[in-house]
């Protein structure tokens, strides 16, 4: 995720955290270990544009990870200088 994210964006910073022990045996636990993601991502890429479709724009860049391989997405997208 981090590749695909940092090709599409450019991010000024980027994390991708594993929340999925958090979760284990609740709904969408496949028993991976990967199956629940936080995105904290921040780029010139997003100024101007409305949460939800930042929130579009990183699925997409995910393209196939969403919905298929990973259950469950937390997206936190950002502009530079956005508090």
């Amino acid at each position: 995720m981090e590749m695909l994210l940092e090709t599409a964006f450019a991010p000024t910073r980027l994390a991708v955290i594993n929340d999925s022990a958090k979760h284990h045996g609740h709904s969408g636990d496949d028993g991976s270990g990967e199956s629940h993601f936080t995105i904290e991502i921040e780029s010139a890429a997003f100024a101007g544009v409305a949460r939800l479709m930042r929130q579009r724009m990183v699925n997409k860049a995910l393209g196939d990870i969403p919905g298929t391989r990973v259950h469950a997405l937390a997206i936190k997208a950002s502009a530079p200088g956005e508090i």
